[in-house]
C-alpha cells in the first residue's frame, strides 16, 4: 500500500466506502463533530458522498470526477474544524475504478467538553476501549506508522537496507497493534446490551459484489481470482446493508490471507424458503472438526502467528449475523479448503414486488 495512502487512513476521523459511481456503501467515523455527517451519510446510503457537505471553492456540478476531488478543502457541517479529502481508487493497472474508499483528515484536533466524563452516561464510562480510548489510542498509533512508512520508502533520503527493514517492521507491528483497537471497538458494540442492527431489504449478491471489488486489488496482490456472483444474479434479504458488508469483507479478506497463491476464491448464493445464503469458498488448508468449533470463539487464532489478525473478526462478524436474525457458520475438511456461510433472512415471495 502507498505511503500516502496507509498515512492518509490511519489518521482518518471518517472514512467511507464508495462505489463507482461515488456514492455512499458504507461510513466509520470517531470524532464528536462528525456525527452529524456520518449519520446523514448512513441515512442516505447510495447517494454521491458530495451531497453530505461542501467543497471549498467549487462551483462545479457534483460529484467531479475523482481525481479533481482528492486532495480537496472540505466544509462538515457541524465542525469547525478544517478537513482534506483524500480518495482512493480500488482498481488494478489499466482498469476503472470498481470503488473507492474516501478518508477526512483534519490537522486540527477536536475539542473537548468541559467535563467529558460527568457528561458520559455510567456504561459509557466502564468502557475499556469504544468512544473513549479508541481515539486516543488511534492518532499516536497512526503517527508511528506514517513516519515509518516516510523511512521504509526513503522518503526523506537514502537509507541502508538494514533500517528500511526495520521501519518496515515497525510500520507492520503498528498496523497489528492499530487493527486491534479496531476489533476491539466492535467487539465493545457488539458485546453491549443495547446493540442491535437496523434491518431493510437488501440485494445480498450486490452486496457480495461490492465486497468482491473492495478486495480485488488485494486478491490480485496474491494472485488470488475472486469470482463474486455474476452481474443479473439477484437474492433479496432482510439485514442491515452496512453490517452485511462488514462480515463479507471479513470472510473474503481471510479466504484471502489464507489461500495459497494461483489459486480462487468463489462467492456463491444460496435460497431456501424464508433464508439467504452468501458461500465464501477458498482452497486454502481448511479446519479439522475440532478447528471448526473453536474458530468462532473469542481471540480465538488456531495456533497461527505473525498474520496479523486478532482472533476477534469471525466471533463479531457470527455476533453480527445472529443480530440480523441469521447466522454464520463453516463447513471444511483438512485440506480441502473452507465454506463459510452468512446466513439472513430471505425476503418472503407474498412482498416481492409485481414484475
Amino acid at each position: 500500500m502507498p505511503p500516502r495512502r496507509k498515512a492518509a487512513r490511519h489518521f482518518a476521523e471518517l472514512t467511507v466506502r464508495l462505489d463507482a459511481g461515488q456514492r455512499v456503501l458504507t461510513v466509520e467515523a470517531e470524532a464528536p463533530d462528525l456525527a452529524a455527517l456520518a449519520a446523514a451519510m448512513e441515512a442516505g446510503f447510495g447517494r454521491p458522498w458530495t451531497d453530505f457537505v461542501t467543497i471549498a471553492g467549487s462551483i462545479h456540478h457534483q460529484p467531479m470526477h475523482w481525481r479533481l476531488l482528492d486532495g480537496a478543502e472540505v466544509v462538515v457541517p457541524g465542525s469547525l474544524r478544517s478537513w482534506r479529502a483524500s480518495i482512493f481508487p480500488q482498481q488494478g493497472p489499466g482498469e476503472e475504478p470498481a470503488g473507492f474508499e474516501l478518508c477526512l483528515v483534519s490537522p486540527d484536533l477536536p475539542a473537548e467538553p468541559a467535563d467529558a466524563s460527568a457528561a458520559k452516561p455510567p456504561a459509557a464510562r466502564r468502557r475499556l476501549v469504544g468512544r473513549d480510548v479508541a481515539p486516543v489510542l488511534r492518532q499516536p498509533i497512526a503517527r508511528i506508522i506514517a513516519n515509518a512508512e516516510t523511512i521504509r520508502s526513503r522518503l526523506a533520503g537514502p537509507l541502508a537496507d538494514d533500517y528500511a527493514n526495520y521501519a518496515a517492521d515497525i510500520a507492520a507491528a503498528g498496523q497489528h497493534l492499530l487493527a486491534l483497537v479496531e476489533d476491539l471497538t466492535d467487539l465493545e458494540v457488539v458485546e453491549a446490551d443495547d446493540f442491535s442492527t437496523t434491518p431493510d431489504r437488501i440485494d445480498l449478491a450486490d452486496v457480495a459484489r461490492q465486497a468482491a471489488g473492495i478486495l480485488g486489488v488485494r486478491a490480485r496482490d496474491k494472485r488470488i481470482i475472486l469470482d463474486p456472483p455474476r452481474n443479473g444474479e439477484s437474492l433479496p434479504a432482510i439485514a442491515e446493508f452496512r453490517r452485511v458488508l462488514q462480515v463479507l469483507i471479513n470472510l473474503i479478506t481471510n479466504a484471502i490471507r489464507y489461500s495459497p497463491e494461483d489459486s480462487q476464491v468463489w462467492i456463491r448464493l444460496e435460497e431456501e424458503t424464508g433464508r439467504a445464503r452468501v458461500v465464501v469458498a477458498d482452497q486454502g488448508p481448511g479446519l479439522s472438526e475440532a478447528d471448526q468449533a473453536r474458530v468462532f470463539e473469542k481471540f480465538e487464532r488456531l495456533g497461527r502467528s505473525g498474520d496479523g489478525g486478532s482472533g476477534l473478526g469471525l466471533y463479531i462478524s457470527r455476533r453480527l449475523a445472529r443480530a440480523m436474525g441469521g447466522d454464520l457458520i463453516v463447513e471444511s475438511a483438512s485440506g480441502q479448503g473452507a465454506r463459510f456461510i452468512l446466513e439472513v433472512p430471505g425476503v418472503s415471495p407474498s412482498i416481492l414486488p409485481e414484475t
